[in-house]
């Protein structure tokens, strides 16, 4: 019972992410946003995830798991409140940033409660199987439940059943979890900040070039500040006593290799669910409904292979199904870029989404367990919060570049498809083009094919260097593969 509070925790934090997505075109329509700047309300919640992820981890250690978990789930579930009654585009906006604030509070917590709730060994092993499964598949049962509500609903409901659901956890955790030590500390407040708003200007330098071209002194200027205040983050963090970010941890090869690896493959996966959720219901013509089906097997398929390494590693250890992992990841990607206005369903995406969510399947256990491995307990916040938050920054900052990489794409395919349009065009048609500045189809199913395709190759890329990060960093130890049989020496306290 403990692990299915946590377990549903993880999944109504991970599912937000995409349960978004598939209601992003309704989004688009209702509060007039345009397509670059559509990936804002992704990014709102992911950047102050992602960025505020470490302090969330570190407030756990310091007053209580347990505690703190509640106060997170409550605030998700009032900002998934707010955002389900929005207006405007900035209302959206803002609860999207805070409901960011309450995964970051309650998400490290609760894969922290998994580390001190299980024994190390096939218990702990198999938590850490279900919590992976939940964090990769979260994704495509977001699609499926998000395409039923807008379907069904609308857009809203994406954001208001979360409240029914956080306010379940709030009941059943204090039956079923027990609090956690408090281990003495303050709080890296100023780290937490620089490392939000770096990450802020650095996303919204991407999402800007892609808008106005990278000669765009707002974009040149935001990422200068970028620079600076990420490099103010790593000399606070240095002079801290109690960092937000434990920079000794990335000491160890193999943490700091986990780290790269999950920075990567969260770019890849964020932009498959985004890019894929628009051509599905723009070029393919799904209802949200349809679209959400379209992306079931993908929750299945990362099930399987979670399952299948979770099983098999304490024999064989992390290193093979992380370097199998990204290298299936990369061939699903890569096999995406053929995606064109032809394409369909069956024939030209749903092979390659199954290549690739196999692959994630194997890679979230793999990586969970190789973060965590030798971690002290008073620190099992602190890094499964740096876990967490290289997913979701890695997510974030990902999608900001492949989006810049859609736009440069989408811009040059423009320059073919407006004259295209313009020659056959009625003067209703070309009315309605100077108004609004969109293309009707066929012409932008084009432009969006083609930035699709070239947003999937970035994508490949960044898959393929989370493979090569497995195969050249990682080192399998005795004392590692003792560990997940259930022997070895305990985590020091």
């Amino acid at each position: 019972m403990a692990l299915l509070v946590i377990a549903s925790c993880q999944l109504m934090v991970v599912l937000d992410i995409t349960i978004v997505n598939i209601a992003l075109p309704d989004i688009q329509r209702s509060l007039d946003f345009s397509t670059t700047s559509l990936s804002w309300v992704v990014n709102a919640y992911t950047l102050t995830f992602g960025g505020l992820l470490l302090l969330g981890g570190r407030v756990g250690d310091i007053l209580g798991r347990r505690r703190v978990f509640v106060f997170g789930v409550l605030v998700f579930v009032l900002a998934s409140l707010l955002g389900g009654l929005s207006q405007n585009d900035w209302q959206l906006l803002a609860a999207r940033a805070l409901q960011g604030v309450g995964g970051a509070i309650a998400s490290p917590t609760s894969l922290a409660l998994i580390s001190t709730t299980f024994r190390e060994g096939p218990e702990r092993n198999r938590a850490f199987g279900v919590f992976a499964a939940v964090s990769a598949g979260g994704g495509a049962i977001g699609l499926l439940a998000g395409g039923m509500l807008v379907e069904w609903l609308n857009w809203r409901w994406v954001l208001f059943v979360n409240v029914p659901i956080g306010l379940l956890i709030v009941l059943a955790t204090p039956r079923w979890i027990r609090e956690s030590e408090r281990h003495p500390g303050h709080f890296d407040l100023t780290g937490a900040l620089t490392s939000t708003v770096g990450m802020v200007l650095l996303v919204y330098g991407f999402i800007r070039a892609a808008q106005e071209g990278w000669r765009d002194g707002l974009t040149l200027a935001a990422f200068a500040a970028a620079v600076v205040i990420l490099l103010l983050f790593v000399l606070i963090e240095r002079r801290s006593r109690q960092p937000i970010t434990p920079l000794h941890m990335f000491a160890d090869r193999n943490r700091a290799g986990t780290y790269g690896m999950m920075l990567s493959l969260a770019a890849a996966m964020l932009g498959m669910f985004f890019f894929l959720t628009l051509f599905v219901q723009n070029v393919l013509d799904f209802s949200p409904l349809q679209a959400g089906l379209a992306f079931l097997p993908v929750s299945a398929v990362i099930a399987v292979g979670a399952g299948l390494a979770s099983r098999l590693l304490p024999k064989f250890g992390p290193k093979p199904f992380m370097v199998t992992g990204g290298i299936l990841a990369a061939t699903g990607l890569a096999w995406l870029t053929l995606t064109d206005v032809h394409s369909t369903y069956a024939g030209s995406i749903l092979g390659p989404m199954l290549v690739f969510s196999f692959g994630m399947g194997m890679e979230f256990v793999s990586l969970t367990l190789m973060a965590l491995s030798d971690v002290a307990t008073r620190e099992t916040g602190a890094a499964s919060g740096l876990l967490n938050a290289t997913q979701q920054v890695g997510g974030s900052l990902g999608l900001s570049i492949l989006v810049t990489m859609f736009g440069t794409a989408g811009n040059n395919e423009a320059s073919r498809q407006i004259p295209a349009f313009l020659a056959q065009a009625t003067p209703d048609e070309r009315l309605r083009f100077e108004r609004t500045g969109r293309l009707p189809p066929p012409w932008a199913d084009e432009i969006l094919a083609s930035g699709v395709s070239a947003a999937f190759v970035i994508a490949a890329i960044f898959a393929a260097v989370a493979a090569v990060i497995a195969l050249l960093v990682i080192q399998v130890r005795p004392s590692d593969l003792e560990r997940l049989q259930g022997g070895g020496l305990p985590t020091p306290p």
